[in-house]
C-alpha cells in the first residue's frame, strides 16, 4: 500500500532534518569556539539593550508629574 504525498509532511521531514544537522554541528564542534563567544555575547548584548528600553519606561512610569500642568484656580462667588 502506498502512501499518498503530502507537501506539508515532506516540508516538516526537511524542516526537521535541518534542525537536527544544525544541533549535530554546533554539539560537535564543528562551529568554532570564537563563534560560540561571540554569539554568547551578542545574546547577552541583546537582553541587555531591552533591560535598558524596560528601566527607562519605569522610571519615566515612576517620575514625577510635571508642573507644567494646568491648575485650578478657586474663584469666590458671592
Amino acid at each position: 500500500m502506498t502512501e499518498e504525498f503530502s507537501v506539508k509532511q515532506w516540508l516538516a521531514d526537511g524542516v526537521q532534518g535541518v534542525r537536527e544537522s544544525v544541533r549535530d554541528a554546533v554539539g560537535g564542534g564543528l562551529l568554532p569556539e570564537e563563534y560560540r563567544q561571540h554569539m554568547r555575547a551578542s545574546r547577552k548584548e541583546f537582553v541587555l539593550a531591552f533591560r535598558s528600553l524596560f528601566d527607562a519606561a519605569i522610571q519615566k512610569m515612576e517620575a514625577p508629574k510635571s508642573s507644567t500642568q494646568k491648575k485650578a484656580t478657586k474663584i469666590k462667588v458671592e
